[in-house]
């Protein structure tokens, strides 16, 4: 099994042996120098950005800079915007900046390709549990939609315009360091996760009468133009089947486990102005609930990305 981690062809900027199980060498020399500069709280993460429509140079490498530590950067804009036209054309502006220009084409997102995930009280949002305030496991975003490593959800910018009076918190755990706990573990459960019928979501029929063909894939896989590791992964136990083998289902029981109390898991909770940028992360959500007499409830606005954030060195290097 050991042979799906080189099935993707690395790009001129990738790290491939790090990730291949017959090169245990240079994975132990990646491992110990990430695990060495990785953050210990989510503070040292946290960019302030002064204009998201315009960030410094200074600004944008701060922000490549905690991208090539955890893949993924929190950020605090000084510039509250109050206005929604201004806030999401900065948004999209600011993804841009650090390279993500393929938005998906979500069937939730406005002709900016911006969703605004909000509590949903009619609608065709109806019934999904992003638009409700309920909790949401863990998971990396698009794993329903994948069309292979050639074109899934590389990417994602969670951005706070109004924040939850109690809960709707975020866990968010770099994929790279469930690779490695995986690993350190059994070098097999990674070899498992790697398979193309690792994970399969069943066709379903859509509340809009829309049937979703059945959709397989591996949880890990190489993205062919980078070698960079990329990861697709739900913890929904309903309308998902796993591939029956004993060592798959091993390797699903211990991402379950280091999901529960893996000590580089952070907890956010994001305030007006605040955000998320990643390369799709692991992360979940508590459950919240608004103030009553408050009007307005907790409002993020979503972009998800074709794209992987632009910078340099952000690859995994070879020692």
């Amino acid at each position: 099994m050991a042979g799906y981690l080189n099935t993707a062809r690395p790009g001129p900027d990738a790290g491939g042996s790090v990730f291949s199980l017959g090169d245990d060498q240079a994975y132990r020399r990646w491992r110990d120098a990430k695990l060495g500069t990785y953050p210990r709280s989510p503070d040292q993460l946290m960019v302030d950005v002064s204009a998201l429509s315009a960030p410094t140079p200074a600004e944008l490498q701060a922000v490549l800079a905690a991208c090539r530590r955890a893949n993924m950067c929190l950020y605090r804009s000084r510039q509250h915007l109050g206005d929604a036209g201004e806030t999401r054309r900065a948004l999209a502006d600011f993804a841009r900046h650090i390279g993500l220009t393929h938005f998906e084409d979500h069937r939730s997102a406005e002709a900016d390709g911006i969703v605004a995930l909000e509590v949903a009280a009619e609608g065709g949002r109806l019934g999904y549990i992003p638009y409700t305030n309920r909790p949401i496991g863990w998971h990396t975003d698009g794993y329903y939609s994948y069309e292979g490593p050639e074109r899934m959800i590389r990417s994602m910018v969670l951005h706070c315009v109004r924040g939850a009076s109690t809960g709707g918190e975020n866990g968010i755990l770099d994929h790279e360091i469930a690779y490695i706990r995986l690993r350190d573990e059994n070098p097999e459960f990674i070899a498992a996760l790697m398979h193309p019928q690792a994970m399969i979501i069943p066709a379903n029929e859509e509340p809009d009468r829309r049937l979703r063909a059945e959709n397989p894939g591996p949880v890990f896989a190489l993205d062919p133009e980078t070698g960079r590791l990329t990861m697709r992964y739900t913890a929904r136990k309903r309308n998902i089947r796993w591939r029956a083998d004993a060592t798959t289902q091993a390797a699903v029981r211990a991402l379950e486990r280091l999901l529960r109390e893996d000590p580089l898991i952070f907890r956010v909770k994001l305030d007006a102005g605040e955000g998320l940028i990643c390369d799709n992360v692991l992360h979940d959500r508590t459950g919240f609930e608004t103030s009553p007499g408050s009007e307005r409830g907790r409002l993020l606005y979503r972009i998800r990305s074709y794209d992987r954030i632009r910078g340099r060195d952000l690859a995994p290097q070879p020692a």
